[in-house]
């Protein structure tokens, strides 16, 4: 397995360029399989999960080019469609759950596994087949496999989500587009992925308001045409390289970066006491004086501090001067990450869904494991502060999030490098 060497080296000074949203492109690319004309996406992320997404796709029957090309993805779904998205694919990626939606949408019956993914708490399925069964599909899991149908074809429906989930609200909106009538979903999920999916689907001509509020409104529509669509800019890519300069020292200018998709993130870097600064082309992003200064932080659903961005600000609060206190109310078992960085020297306490990081002056290099993909990064933003050498194993976490990441951080020096495995 590759590992990741990094070097602590001062401060940063650039520009990095921040990729289309990982997240938002996984929930996109599945849209293709509601129509039978071209879906193209620009801005498209270079990442493994993008890669998983586009196997799956294929195996369903759909046809997806360009992933190697650079930034654009052209997908299409005209010929026969198999409604069995397998286990052998399914298992290396959480959003693999997403064909659900489409397929029943599109032929009224679909066997899907249950999906894999990092390994940060259960994530159940509950949520989704709750939401897909207001629609009028009859799901029953059997031998690891959800078996959905819906043979009248869907109806539109009013459901409220016991939890503002972000894969089942996507999964209701491709499915409900194609319902017949009209669907309300309450209590959704108003992260900027779904706004982004409900544009999309609008230049498809699915008829969508509400998106980025917690009530979405969906008129059913008998199908869709094919559209071209820019993916959203990546705020979890966007909040780890403006954490760089804030553990590092130094400035950097986060291209295509926007203060309303990471507001509250960025509320918290200013009481640490990090300067953001709006440009015409990004964020810049500098420490304002001395030591950064601890804050608590509480993760929430949007417009929430981000889950995705709790590993990474853990490291830039186990220099900060003071205490902070972290509290993780998404998922359980996401401060797998604690461990390394106190193998770092970083003075840390977890009991339960809570971590209390005690500042210290410096943290040490060190030989790290990646236990997912947000801590595999967390673990080199650390290193780079670090004196000495970090060396951080099992990185394959970071390519399903993070592409070129020695590149990007390499550009606006950071002493880091690859070392491929056996």
């Amino acid at each position: 397995m590759d590992s990741i060497i990094v070097r602590g080296n001062g401060p940063l000074h650039g520009q990095i360029p921040i990729a289309g949203a990982k997240n938002a492109c996984l929930a996109l690319m599945p849209a293709t399989l509601l129509s039978e004309e071209p879906l193209t996406l620009t801005n498209a992320p270079r990442l493994s999960d993008i890669r998983t997404m586009t196997e799956l796709l294929a195996s369903l029957g759909a046809e997806v080019t360009g992933l190697q090309d650079g930034k654009v993805l052209a997908t299409s779904c005209h010929g026969e469609i198999n409604p069995v998205a397998d286990y052998d694919i399914v298992r290396k990626m959480r959003a693999s759950n997403l064909v659900l939606g489409p397929l029943l949408a599109r032929l009224g019956h679909a066997v899907v596994s249950l999906p894999g993914g990092c390994a940060i708490g259960a994530r159940p399925m509950d949520i989704h087949i709750d939401a897909l069964s207001a629609l009028g599909a009859e799901i029953e899991l059997k031998e690891g496999y959800l078996h959905a149908k819906a043979l009248g074809g869907l109806r539109g429906a009013v459901h409220e989500m016991r939890f503002a989930s972000v894969g089942a609200t996507e999964n209701f909106l491709m499915a409900a587009v194609l319902a017949k009538g009209s669907s309300v979903l309450k209590n959704a999920a108003r992260e900027p992925e779904i706004v982004d999916l409900a544009r999309c689907l609008r230049a498809m001509g699915a008829e969508i308001e509400g998106e980025g509020s917690s009530t979405i409104t969906i008129q059913g529509v008998d199908r869709l045409h094919g559209a071209t669509h820019p993916v959203v800019t990546d705020r979890i890519e966007l909040g780890t390289y403006m954490l760089a300069p804030a553990i590092c020292g130094g400035e950097v200018e986060c291209l295509g970066g926007k203060i309303e998709l990471v507001e509250s993130f960025c509320e918290k870097l200013d009481a640490a006491g990090v300067s953001v600064e709006e440009t015409a082309t990004g964020l810049k992003v500098k420490r304002k004086n001395g030591r950064i200064r601890a804050v608590d932080v509480v993760t929430e659903p949007f417009p929430g501090f981000p889950t995705d961005l709790q590993a990474q600000m853990m490291a830039l609060l186990a220099t900060a001067e003071g205490t902070s206190v972290l509290e993780e109310k998404i998922f359980e078992n996401r401060f797998m990450h604690a461990p390394e960085l106190m193998r770092m020297g970083a003075r840390i306490e977890v009991q339960g869904g809570q971590a209390t990081v005690h500042g210290v002056e410096k943290l040490k290099g060190a030989r790290v494991m990646a236990t997912d993909l947000r801590a595999s990064v967390s673990l080199i933003l650390a290193g780079l502060a670090a004196e000495g050498e970090t060396v951080v194993s099992r990185v394959y976490h970071l390519d399903r999030g993070y592409e070129r990441v020695e590149e990007k951080l390499g550009a606006v020096g950071a002493k880091i490098e690859r070392v491929k495995g056996e």
